[in-house]
């Protein structure tokens, strides 16, 4: 396994050494370890074995390679570059995500067209856009009874599920933040509104919650007095320790309740029935 830290902390330190000494920039290269692997290397120790060929070339016979064509040296990392490039591995990722494929693409172009580092910088850039897109309207779902499973299960998958009267279980398949507290809010409510019969308990099956933001911990204290207003009681279960101790400071825990934040799903569920 190759550790980036370790070969950072080594090209910093030789390219230190090299500005002392007045030497060449020191850098890695793509293509250097398909040429080498062509050529039939298996360790690291190739590159020690590369050094010493090139100072004794340069001390021993500098002019043995000075009249070489340099598309000569572009031929060779043509061909070893080619090794790189795994059609089969594209084919597979259209038919299994075509988000990812077109970034894949992205990339590609970027490289050819802006070079390497801008080319690489928009395909990074895009990737982080995908991800926020995919975490400010992630899957939320009502949770109900399946007969003959145990636990609770997406009622979108199971529409046969059962519902406990006048109790809401809704899980939000993200962190809470500026970007999608609103679209937590709204999807709550309108799942409250499409219920039928009165709601009295409102719980957030919130596992798959991991954070919780200064913007989001004030839409769920504005959530909670518009629930209250209507007479319906805000509570959560399975929250993780570590996001229920950042809600202390907001104040949400004192004014939710603790006795509202439950362990499981049953606890709540339990809690509510009794």
């Amino acid at each position: 396994e190759v550790d980036p830290s370790q070969e950072l902390t080594a090209l910093g330190l030789v390219n230190v050494a090299s500005g002392l000494f007045g030497g060449f920039v020191v850098s890695g290269s793509q293509t250097r370890t398909p040429v080498a692997e062509s050529a039939g290397a298996r360790t690291q120790l190739t590159g020690v074995v590369a050094a010493v060929v090139v100072t004794v070339l340069i001390t021993a016979a500098p002019w043995a390679f000075a009249s070489l064509p340099e598309t000569a040296l572009a031929a060779v990392v043509m061909v070893a570059s080619l090794k790189m490039v795994e059609l089969s591995a594209l084919r597979r990722l259209w038919g299994q995500r075509r988000s990812e494929f077109a970034l894949s693409m992205v990339a590609f172009v970027g490289v050819a067209v802006l070079g390497p580092l801008s080319g690489v910088g928009l395909a990074v850039a895009l990737s982080l856009l995908n991800f926020m897109r995919q975490a400010w309207r992630p899957h939320a779902t009502e949770l109900v009874r399946v007969d003959g499973l145990k636990g609770y299960h997406d009622a979108a998958r199971h529409p046969e599920g059962r519902r406990i009267p006048g109790l809401v279980l809704f899980r939000f398949d993200a962190p809470l933040f500026f970007a999608n507290a609103e679209v937590f809010r709204q999807q709550l409510l309108r799942l409250v509104g499409h219920t039928d019969g009165i709601v009295h308990r409102v719980v957030v099956t919130a596992e798959p919650i991991t954070d919780v933001d200064a913007t989001a911990a004030t839409m769920l204290e504005e959530l909670h007095d518009e629930l209250a207003r209507r007479g319906i009681v805000l509570a959560f279960a399975e929250l993780k320790g570590h996001v229920r101790d950042r809600l202390v400071p907001y104040g949400l825990v004192d004014l939710i309740g603790r006795a509202r934040f439950y362990a499981t799903i049953g606890e709540a569920v339990k809690g509510y029935l009794a």
